[in-house]
This record gives C-alpha cells, structure tokens and sequence, in this order.
C-alpha cells in the first residue's frame, strides 16, 4: 500500500473512532445502526477493511457532520446544508 493510502486510512479510522468515543458510543451500538457485526465496524475502526463509501455516508448522517469531516479535509465539524428531497 502506498504512504499516502495508509496515511488517507489512518485518517478515517482516527476520526471515526474518536467521533464514536466522544459520545460513549459502543462498536456494537455503531455496528447496530450500520447494520453490521461488531467485527466488521472494528476493522474498520482498525483500518484492518477499507471503508465503503455507503458506510462513510451514513457516518457522517449520524455524526451530523460531513464526509469532507472524516476524511480530514475539513476541520469544521459542520455539515454541508443537505439537499431538500423532491
């Protein structure tokens, strides 16, 4: 894998790990609302499995913050406005 991957991966996984701990959330009640088991959210916690972009959508629903947010592109914790449903 190359340096800039892992480092991408590293990424992700910190975030969401910390954003799961800063509201005493547990892997499994993450992995319950991901409709996941616990071992496949910890992999990704672990970056042991890469995040699928489904996964990484719901996250950022749920954390009520942005992709851009996990991804380390962003500091600002904010969402983006979402779009109105038609």
């Amino acid at each position: 894998m190359s340096p800039i991957m892992t480092l991408v991966i590293n990424v992700i996984y910190k975030r969401i790990k910390d954003l799961r701990e800063d509201n005493d959330f547990t892997q499994q009640y993450i992995a319950d609302m991901l409709h996941i088991s616990r071992s496949a959210y910890s992999a990704y916690e672990n970056g042991a499995n890469a995040i699928p972009i489904e996964v990484l959508i719901k996250l950022s629903y749920f954390y009520d913050t942005s992709v851009d947010f996990l991804l380390e592109q962003t500091d600002v914790k904010m969402p983006y406005p979402r779009r109105q449903k038609k």
